[in-house]
């Protein structure tokens, strides 16, 4: 029962993180870094308002698992994107 919810949220989630760290290699601004995963939120919580409300059932129990793992996918992405980028510290001694 969890199994295909999980699966099917697993390609849009893995697209979400690879596109978060994407942005991030290139330095994107920090908007930009976060859209992808405040998207998926917004699309988890619909898919958790319709699975609930308007299904309900084992049907709806099925969305609310997608809903989760997308959430979850997206949690992780939006972790990446607000993550301190380390920089260097002045402690480096100097190549001659």
């Amino acid at each position: 029962m969890i199994g295909v919810p999980l699966l099917a949220a697993l390609l849009p989630g893995a697209f979400i993180i690879l596109l978060t760290w994407w942005f991030r290699k290139n330095e994107t601004t920090l908007l930009l870094q976060v859209i992808p995963a405040t998207l998926t939120i917004i699309a988890g919580l619909i898919y958790l308002y319709i699975g609930f409300v308007h299904i309900g059932g084992f049907a709806g129990a099925a969305y609310g698992y997608l809903a989760f793992f997308l959430i979850l996918f997206a949690i992780i992405a939006l972790s990446l994107a607000l993550r301190k980028v380390p920089t260097s510290s002045g402690n480096a001694t100097p190549s001659k």
